[in-house]
């Protein structure tokens, strides 16, 4: 069993199949300054929730700030993942997470930590919608 508040690589969304998939069929929710893209797949994947971050080049120039932002999102999720994980095994679904960084100035980590669970709490909702259309 995985540590409760790791983020370890099988929990790392790294399938370029996997990516365009979520970006061509996948549906979104945001919470500005965040964007989450997600698809249930059908696929056996290790682990219920794969997730990725992205930051838009266009509005970071610098690869150290986009580099610092992924890392304070990546920071952020593994502190807030738990809610989402706990949907994912109860429901027994394979969730595939891209979060994008659509803000252009740098966040503080504050602000990131006050609106991932809101975004997570939204996509877990969404979900459920999914989930209740579908039975």
């Amino acid at each position: 069993m995985a540590k409760l508040f790791s983020y370890q690589s099988k929990e790392k969304l790294k399938s370029r199949k996997l990516m365009d998939q979520l970006f061509t069929v996948g549906k979104s929710v945001s919470v500005f300054p965040l964007k989450a893209f997600y698809n249930e797949v059908d696929i056996d994947l290790d682990f219920p929730v794969k997730l990725g971050v992205g930051v838009s080049s266009r509005n970071f120039k610098k690869a150290v700030d986009r580099n610092r932002i992924k890392r304070l999102l990546r920071e952020t999720y593994r502190l807030n993942k738990q809610p989402l994980l706990e949907f994912a095994s109860s429901k027994n679904k394979k969730i595939i997470v891209f979060i994008l960084f659509v803000e252009k100035t740098l966040p503080q980590l504050e602000v990131l930590q006050n609106k991932l669970p809101l975004l997570i709490d939204k996509l877990i909702n969404q979900l459920n919608e999914i989930t209740a259309a579908n039975t």
